[in-house]
């Protein structure tokens, strides 16, 4: 005989522990996936900021150095004699 619900056991699904029988299993495993999720989130932040500083910042040493003495020889702040001298000096590390 049923009693309205359905089913022999009241209505609450398998074996009476809700959600199909699993219960707090099913809720701890969705819970885990979160974690894993916001984790996933968090790392793919974190290497997204290092790349755009990594990237604003110039990427490294003599390349961004020799940009910059580029950049004041264009200005007029040096002359071509220390722009030499100076470029000679960064290529030789």
């Amino acid at each position: 005989m049923m009693n309205g619900w359905g089913n022999m056991m009241g209505g609450w699904g398998y074996g009476g522990y809700g959600s199909g029988g699993y219960g707090m299993m099913g809720m701890a495993g969705m819970g885990m996936h979160l974690i894993f999720l916001i984790g996933i989130i968090i790392l793919g932040i974190y290497l997204f900021r290092r790349n755009a500083s990594y990237t604003h910042n110039g990427g490294g040493g003599k390349h961004a150095a020799i940009d910059i003495l580029r950049e004041r020889y264009a200005r007029g702040e040096i002359d071509s004699a220390e722009y030499q001298s100076r470029k000679l000096d960064l290529e030789s590390n």
